[in-house]
């Protein structure tokens, strides 16, 4: 036989495409070449290939070898073909004789001694071959992260050699048990914030609802406490949403770990953070901060601080959660439905309206320092608070509040209401929310009387609604009442934005 098919898988965004390796042996100088829009770390496999079956005591073939990567109008990358390529053309020569290639799929990298080296990405491919009822043969080093998938059979393999052995029968390798930790990790708790009763509240709201929050305080008034302590009031992920989340962590390289991977993350970059750091780009595309957060909460401290061209590429994510990373050559689109909670000072000393006075900022630069958050990205925000500074005596001599486990299931009793509906309130469309959303004649004059005095958008005042809504299914009630409306009205209101 002179010819091969081996079956592997690219990587598209989140996607995993499948790729046939062609191998084709014929007469004529020896050498390989290697087709179908292969990137520079595929076309160097072809070193790596000769290297490892040297060393593996096989043949390279003293022929022309021709490898196709089909379809061939997508682009491939990375060192993932390693491995199907030099089984190709074992197989092509002869040298490995296995009736088993339709059944598998091959990914991983080889190094020159023809060890498997771990490759990126490698979950969304797992996904997909159990889809297609394949075992997948993957790397020893992403046995974790490929048992973690449950997605049929998973088998990992140390060297060439022993991936050969497997194929001809004379070693079997067993495949990988599912591993899966559902147990909920130590996370802080709310019952550390003392008083700021106001923002404890807001923030019940925010995880019962999903909404994006701002928080506006001097140095020291907790924001930064009771973001880190949003993730411990939000509901487990179902496992269609984790096995996103996941596979974009795999795709950044990020450490997997098995305890956290029901849970929803805690993103913080910093925020010197690059536009392509915070959403994404690199040739090839990787993920960012915001699809790094999908599914979970991407908290920004020091918002004013932030470069205003980087806040502004969150416009689109925030509205419809996913993000199309354009270049010269390619498209890559990441999923990016994250919650935004923010955190900012009132003015650059961090100390206007604070009753001790301490403030000697002038107006007009309180007004530079707060127009570095454009209006139509607070325009996004369904929660903009006030958190004040507290006496530090008080605090101390203070009991603490509610527990997250007592917040979170009130947390939870909303969810199934909303999940009964299909959406949780921050992504109900515009015909959800006039179906849930539906106002009596006193909240509807009350709602009109605030939009003509505030001047609010339509978005505005749907994102009011939403948060109604939510303030309502924490209350039990089949109806938005009036108390709920003013509610959510006041928690749109922050007066170190005023």
């Amino acid at each position: 036989m002179s010819t091969a098919l081996i079956h592997s898988r690219a990587q598209s965004g989140i996607d995993a495409p499948p790729v046939q390796i062609e191998v084709h042996l014929s007469g004529g100088l020896p050498g390989m070449s290697i087709v179908g829009l292969p990137e520079a770390a595929v076309r160097e496999s072809k070193d790596r290939v000769r290297a490892a079956l040297l060393c593996a005591q096989f043949e390279m073939p003293a022929r022309r070898i021709t490898v196709n990567l089909a379809p061939a109008d997508l682009p491939k990358e990375g060192s993932r073909f390693d491995l199907p390529i030099a089984l190709g053309i074992l197989l092509a020569s002869g040298q490995l004789r296995t009736d088993a290639l339709d059944e598998h799929e091959f990914f991983g990298e080889l190094a020159l001694n023809g060890a498997l080296r771990g490759i990126p990405g490698v979950l969304s491919a797992v996904v997909a071959a159990g889809r297609c009822g394949r075992a997948a043969l993957v790397p020893s080093a992403n046995a974790t992260e490929a048992a973690w998938a449950g997605q049929g059979k998973v088998i990992a393999a140390d060297t060439l050699l022993a991936v050969c052995a497997h194929l001809s029968g004379e070693s079997t390798l067993s495949p990988i048990e599912t591993q899966r930790d559902d147990a909920r990790p130590s996370l802080p708790d709310l019952a550390d914030v003392r008083g700021q009763q106001h923002a404890r509240r807001a923030l019940e709201i925010a995880a019962a609802g999903g909404h994006h929050l701002l928080m506006v305080g001097p140095p020291g008034s907790g924001k930064s406490l009771l973001a880190q302590r949003l993730p411990g009031l939000l509901p487990p992920l179902d496992d269609v949403s984790a096995t996103e989340a996941a596979t974009l962590r795999s795709l950044a390289l990020q450490p997997f770990d098995l305890r956290q991977w029901r849970w929803p993350t805690f993103r913080a970059p910093h925020h010197t953070a690059s536009a392509i750091a915070l959403v994404g780009g690199g040739s090839p595309p990787r993920p960012g901060e915001i699809s790094l957060a999908h599914h979970g909460v991407l908290f920004l401290d020091e918002l004013p601080e932030w470069d205003r061209r980087v806040l502004e590429v969150l416009r689109e994510p925030l509205e419809n959660g996913r993000i199309t990373i354009s270049r010269a050559a390619r498209q890559a689109e990441f999923p990016a439905r994250f919650q935004l909670i923010s955190a900012m000072n009132p003015c650059p000393c961090g100390w206007a309206g604070d009753p001790s006075g301490r403030c000697r900022c002038s107006h007009d630069l309180m007004l530079r320092y707060r127009s570095r958050i454009s209006g139509p990205l607070l325009d996004r925000i369904d929660l903009m608070i006030d958190v004040p500074r507290l006496d530090a005596a008080t605090l101390r001599r203070g009991s603490p509040g509610e527990s997250s486990a007592t917040v979170r299931a009130r947390v939870l009793a909303a969810r199934r209401i909303q999940d009964a509906r299909g959406a949780i309130n921050a992504r109900l469309g515009s015909a959800e929310l006039r179906q849930h959303g539906a106002l009596d004649d006193a909240c509807e004059t009350l709602l009109q009387r605030t939009i003509d005095r505030l001047q609010m958008s339509a978005r505005s005042a749907d994102r009011v609604l939403r948060v109604a809504r939510t303030i309502a299914d924490l209350d039990g009630a089949a109806a938005i009442a009036q108390p709920h409306l003013a509610e959510a009205l006041g928690l749109r209101r922050c007066a170190g934005l005023a």
